[in-house]
């Protein structure tokens, strides 16, 4: 039963006011203030949010019909190797990323390619106007493009653009600023980011149009937002990388039509971002020659192995504790093969600093890095520089033995393309693969026996 409403009105001049009070306000006269009953209105009927189901008959798997997959390609080759070949027809992408990292010009730059190719494109945008858009389309050549671009927050707005347009391909940019008007949350909230994501998926998975979302991250590097909204979309993309880095890498964490783990690398320009040819030469590009401490290593990034430059920088600590400073791999695990070179391999490390890098901005996380920045440890520690035409591969246990790693085949015909003779790997890998012509599989079972290999054993 909903609550009666009181008020107090003065029995002299008729004067109403929420509370009782001794004395009436408007004409002055004590103790005239008399309670009486508001009048009820009646409640208006409460809207629904949520639109009724589309009555679809539950089938058995045989007869499901088969359909093909339709892909689209953007117009940029490492943008369709993450998304697994191209645009799917009827796919929702999620896309996030720091603050001005690219993501709004990559988007654009895909809006301007397909609607060249004569599809129908609608550009959403939250967050900027449509002269700056139009200054950023001037940026990267796209000034006299076809595509539609509409400034609008409010979701009934842009759905009632998307039924007259019926575009094929459509940027949000971003969730977070969109908006449904019946719902009383501000924007952003949880529950605006999932009802407007959850029509942006109806739409796209009845019309077939291809709808990427832009997302905001919070300080962590995460998704803005509830978690659903990931288990939502059929793809979700994120761009690393930092703003002092000349290169941006996208991967891919969730992908329906695809393999995740895919990386695609792209150089960031004024004229817009630019795919990277040839990532493993671009990253060996400026690799210093015959120095201590550098060592190549060969990583599987989805489909595509990439060759990669470990370094490493062992002096002497002058601090009680000794300084651990770590940049692409993860830190944890690196004190971890720090402490199993100082065990197994009589590495003084308790008295040294130990400053580890990957060179271009690249993440680690496979194990497979592990021996190789064993080696950049040891061979920064004697000084002695790895040979240039070697690179190294395996997997380190804590009792300093090497495990085997997957793929080393593929691994090999890489390092062969880029003109490395000689691979240091585990000994049950290289027995189960045909060495590549010109390559050497050197097969080691401990880091001891790997730093004997190189000659990198301490003169102790």
């Amino acid at each position: 039963m909903p609550k009666k409403k009181t008020s107090y009105q003065c029995t002299a001049c008729g004067y109403e006011n929420p509370r009782w009070m001794g004395k009436c306000p408007e004409c002055g006269a004590w103790n005239t203030m008399e309670e009486i009953m508001a009048p009820q209105e009646e409640a208006a009927p409460k809207a629904y949010k949520q639109r009724g189901g589309q009555g679809a008959q539950a089938l058995r798997m045989w007869e499901i019909e088969p359909g093909s997959q339709t892909c689209v390609s953007s117009g940029i080759s490492e943008l369709d190797r993450v998304l697994g070949g191209g645009i799917v027809e009827g796919e929702l992408v999620l896309v996030g990323g720091d603050p001005g990292i690219g993501k709004s010009t990559l988007l654009l730059q895909v809006c301007d390619h397909l609607s060249k190719a004569g599809r129908r494109v609608l550009y959403v945008s939250g967050e900027e106007s449509a002269r700056q858009i139009k200054l950023r389309a001037q940026r990267l050549g796209a000034a006299d493009s076809e595509m539609t671009v509409l400034t609008e927050n409010a979701m009934d707005q842009v759905e009632e653009k998307l039924n007259l347009v019926q575009p094929d391909f459509c940027v949000i940019d971003s969730i977070q600023t969109m908006y449904r008007p019946e719902m009383g949350s501000a924007p952003g909230s949880v529950s605006q980011v999932r009802e407007c994501a959850a029509l942006l998926m109806r739409y796209a998975k009845t019309s077939g149009c291809a709808v990427f979302l832009v997302g905001h991250v919070t300080k962590e590097g995460s998704l803005a937002g509830p978690r659903v909204l990931e288990h939502m979309v059929d793809a979700v993309l994120y761009f690393e990388g930092d703003h002092q880095h000349e290169y941006r890498l996208l991967r891919a964490v969730k992908n329906r039509f695809g393999s995740v783990n895919e990386l695609g690398i792209f150089e960031m320009t004024g004229s817009g971002m630019h795919p990277v040819q040839g990532a493993s030469e671009t990253l060996l590009s400026q690799r210093a020659k015959g120095a201590s401490g550098s060592c190549v290593f060969c990583g599987m990034e989805g489909s595509r192995p990439m060759l990669v430059d470990i370094q490493a920088l062992v002096t002497q600590s002058f601090l009680q504790v000794p300084r651990r400073t770590v940049d692409g791999m993860d830190s944890s695990r690196v004190m971890l093969l720090l402490a199993v070179m100082e065990k197994r391999a009589r590495l003084k490390m308790y008295s040294r600093d130990a400053y580890i890098n990957v060179a271009g901005g690249l993440s680690l996380s496979e194990p497979a890095a592990d021996l190789a920045f064993c080696m950049a440890v040891a061979s920064s520690y004697a000084d002695r520089p790895v040979p240039a035409d070697w690179a190294v591969m395996g997997e380190v246990g804590l009792a300093g033995e090497v495990r085997a790693i997957a793929q080393l085949e593929r691994r090999a015909l890489e390092c062969r393309r880029l003109g490395f003779a000689h691979i240091l790997c585990p000994r049950d890998s290289a027995r189960r693969i045909q060495a590549p012509e010109g390559v050497a599989l050197h097969g080691v079972d401990t880091v001891a026996q790997a730093m004997a290999v190189l000659d990198l054993l301490p003169a102790s």
